[in-house]
């Protein structure tokens, strides 16, 4: 019996401008981190869920600015300054302790700068950051806030799509309205059930239609002890 092998390629994640969906429910966040020559004092921090899109719309800010990017959870705090005019500090609520007084330098680098512009991304607000550094947690906590909601179902099948699309699957659109009608109205959901869609797909070499949405959905809500 021949054994078949499957190959689990990393998605392909697209982050363009055309890739970005809105609706009501993203709107506001849209809006605001677009103009980012209204932002009080110069900074915002961008709010929502796992999977919200924060990522995708925080990149077309730096794409259209010029910022430098940097994951919080990846810094050490023996990192250089900046010195664009524009920092993206993505998943901020991870920052870890030996990295704060960086950030706290870098804000003030940024805020001393006429056209300084300091975007952050995080799952909450600062408030419910854990910083242990008082002057930068007063500073975060001083910084406008727009954030992303639960999505719509305008929203939710948008990003189904996108899941997809990055992993280079195309279900037919009797599958996304069955997907619709069954699953967790939020953003993580969608990317668990596009990648055990994936995963199902390749190990039993079936396509993704209705009947492996349904097995693959019902696997979700009663996983295996």
């Amino acid at each position: 019996m021949v054994r078949q092998l499957t190959f689990h390629w990393p998605a392909r994640i697209a982050l363009g401008e055309e890739d970005f969906f809105v609706t009501d429910a993203n709107r506001a966040a849209f809006e605001m981190v677009s103009a980012p020559e209204g932002w009080p004092s110069g900074k915002l921090a961008l709010i929502g869920p796992a999977g919200a899109g924060k990522t995708h719309l925080a990149r077309l800010f730096a794409e259209r600015s010029g910022a430098q990017i940097v994951e919080a959870p990846e810094l050490t705090g023996a990192e250089p300054l900046p010195d664009a005019s524009a920092l993206l500090v993505d998943d901020a609520d991870r920052l870890p302790q030996e990295a704060e007084e960086w950030l706290f330098h870098a804000h003030n680098a940024l805020a001393a700068r006429p056209d300084g512009r300091l975007l952050l991304t995080a799952a909450g607000p600062p408030a419910r950051w854990p910083l242990a550094l008082p002057d930068l947690a007063s500073r975060m906590q001083a910084t406008a806030l727009t954030h992303i909601d639960d999505p719509d179902d305008r929203l939710l099948e948008a990003v189904l799509m996108k899941q997809f699309e990055d992993r280079q699957l195309a279900p037919g659109p009797d599958v996304l309205r069955f997907l619709l009608r069954r699953m967790d109205r939020s953003f993580a959901a969608a990317g668990r059930i596009v990648a055990a869609l994936d995963a199902a797909s390749l190990t039993e070499g079936r396509t993704i239609a209705v009947p492996l949405a349904g097995k693959v959905l019902d696997m979700l809500d009663d996983p295996a002890p």
